[in-house]
């Protein structure tokens, strides 16, 4: 692969990237990186709703210049991210706009009408489905193009929104394989969480959210009444923190549950590879995901996975070949399924081949893949100049 020499000039809106990961930051800031390693000599302004200018850091090119709206009052958020964005492209004529939330497309359609600047739109999942705005179903129309982080989202956009399918690309989430990695349970979470070495672990990492009900924690606290029948000293593990915290504490008592779920809060990014290696099966039986990120980062530490088959994570799992997807409303196949997994007998024996799983995840979505697919993407931009080094 050729790096680009000629120098561009880069617009980039992001939600933020420095404070709260979610899904959409996380792709946010490989976008950055990659497309950074792709041009090295460009310049490259990055708009950021919700970080404040004292969150950024220098793990970017020195020629990053961020523009930061989070010390705004929220009222004044977006008008002053649109006009900022739209005032700054006029005046400076950035080569591409790249917005990595469909909100944001709006001001790029304002742009592209005002100076033919043009722009791409990355949509995920929950944000870009069932678009009934018509404002954001006319920036997807004039962007110049789309980029899904998985084939369902891109299968959803042409069916809803009645794209041409050569106007929407797929680039998939991804992951840092040097970042997750399998090894043994970790002794000292298990002594933190008053876990024995034997003892069979449920995992969930996931935005704890009013608004995240739909990531399927309550089926799978459901789904351990059962599951604890089978395994006496089965232990769940929620990490993650957000509003919903207080109704979830509430359905564990209502259960009866509470001698085994743990809920950790928030972890930092150096422990959470340990949380991914301290279970036996990763649970996310979502409803609402555009793709999700840490189904990558369970199977690069060799873990068998739970998902729903209703959204996404019918990408990373490959159809169903890298884990189990089942109907994420339906308690009683998901205990079916935890109580297979950990007691050997699920059909699909690569839930069992960890070194497999990491090795087949790492071949299609780790950061190298991303930057391959990156990299033909801009490069067959007719915008993007093709003077290659």
């Amino acid at each position: 692969m050729k790096i680009k020499d000629k120098k561009q000039h880069f617009y980039l809106l992001f939600p933020n990237i420095f404070g709260f990961k979610g899904g959409i930051q996380v792709y946010s800031a490989f976008l950055l990186q990659t497309l950074q390693s792709l041009y090295p000599l460009a310049r490259y302004n990055v708009f950021l709703k919700y970080d404040s200018q004292s969150n950024t850091d220098s793990q970017f090119l020195q020629q990053t210049q961020f523009h930061c709206f989070g010390d705004w009052q929220k009222q004044l958020q977006n008008l002053l991210f649109a006009t900022k964005t739209i005032w700054l492209g006029i005046w400076q004529r950035p080569t591409l706009v790249i917005a990595t939330h469909v909100n944001y497309s709006i001001a790029c359609y304002w742009l592209k009408r005002l100076t033919g600047i043009p722009y791409w739109v990355v949509v995920h999942g929950l944000e870009a489905w069932n678009l009934q705005n018509p404002l954001h179903q006319a920036a997807l129309r004039y962007a110049d193009q789309i980029v899904a982080v998985s084939q369902y989202t891109r299968n959803r956009l042409l069916k809803e929104q009645q794209l041409e399918g050569n106007k929407i690309a797929v680039l998939p989430n991804t992951f840092s394989a040097k970042h997750f990695n399998i090894a043994p349970k970790p002794k000292y979470l298990q002594k933190r969480y008053r876990l024995k070495p034997e003892q069979p672990i449920i995992l969930t990492v996931t935005r704890l959210g009013r608004s995240a009900i739909y990531k399927g924690y309550d089926q799978i606290l459901q789904a351990l009444v059962k599951v604890r029948d089978r395994f006496p000293d089965i232990h769940y593990i929620l990490v993650g923190k957000g509003d919903d915290t207080p109704r979830i504490k509430a359905l564990i008592n209502n259960l009866n549950l509470q001698d085994c779920v743990t809920l950790t809060g928030f972890v930092s990014d150096e422990e959470l590879c340990d949380h991914y290696n301290l279970c036996d099966v990763f649970a996310l039986p979502s409803i609402g995901e555009g793709f999700g990120i840490v189904y990558l980062e369970a199977l690069a530490c060799g873990k068998p996975i739970i998902a729903g088959n209703r959204d996404g994570a019918v990408d990373p799992l490959v159809q169903g070949t890298l884990g189990c997807l089942i109907n994420p409303n339906d308690v009683e196949a998901i205990s079916k399924s935890l109580i297979q997994i950990l007691d050997g007998s699920h059909p699909n024996p690569l839930m069992y081949q960890p070194q497999v799983l990491r090795q087949k995840a790492i071949e299609r979505f780790e950061l190298a893949q991303f930057r391959e697919t990156l990299f033909k993407l801009v490069d067959n931009d007719p915008h993007i100049e093709p003077n290659c080094i």
